[in-house]
């Protein structure tokens, strides 16, 4: 029978672990999102969900690589975020344009890409999913639906086990990701 250290704690002690674990697995989120509504949407959604991750918001995929890369005038991200929320249709550099550059940095290629779009066209999705997006989503037209969406997201990346060090550089060697 397996059986937790815990659980010999008082249960205020066990939530009191529980809760700075997830404090200290916070992880910083980028959202590349050219819509100013559809911003205040996602903040408005982590609010209503208690998502206390850091957000941090591009207006393009432009800006979202100079943040990244700590270019053109922009600070670099740190922690580097591990999670990208990616709208297709933006000016500059679309969503498309952004994870081709995204993929083919060797320190940014490892980094979790949900696409939130409201681009229904197949060609889109197979482009995407071919560079390694984590999931698809099209933008429900409802606020609620959009809460329930951003609720599961943020089960998912709590449920999801990241590289404790940042610098590691994730890829492929041998076809294979090590």
């Amino acid at each position: 029978m397996a059986c937790s250290w815990q659980s010999n704690l008082p249960y205020n002690v066990q939530k009191q672990h529980n809760n700075a674990n997830m404090e200290d697995r916070l992880l910083n989120i980028l959202l590349v999102e050219d819509d100013s509504v559809d911003v205040m949407n996602v903040q408005r959604a982590f609010s209503k969900n208690h998502i206390t991750n850091p957000l941090h918001v591009a207006y393009n995929g432009v800006e979202a690589l100079n943040m990244l890369r700590g270019q053109n005038g922009k600070p670099k991200l740190s922690p580097t975020p591990r999670i990208i929320l990616l709208d297709i249709n933006m000016p500059k550099m679309n969503g498309l344009e952004f994870l081709k550059e995204l993929r083919s940095d060797p320190e940014l290629q490892s980094i979790s890409v949900f696409v939130m779009t409201t681009s229904n066209d197949e060609q889109d999705k197979i482009e995407a999913y071919r560079l390694n997006v984590a999931g698809y989503i099209l933008k429900p037209l409802s606020f609620e639906k959009f809460v329930a969406a951003v609720s599961i997201l943020n089960s998912y990346w709590k449920l999801c086990v990241q590289p404790e060090q940042e610098g590691i550089v994730l890829g492929p060697k041998n076809g294979y990701f090590e």
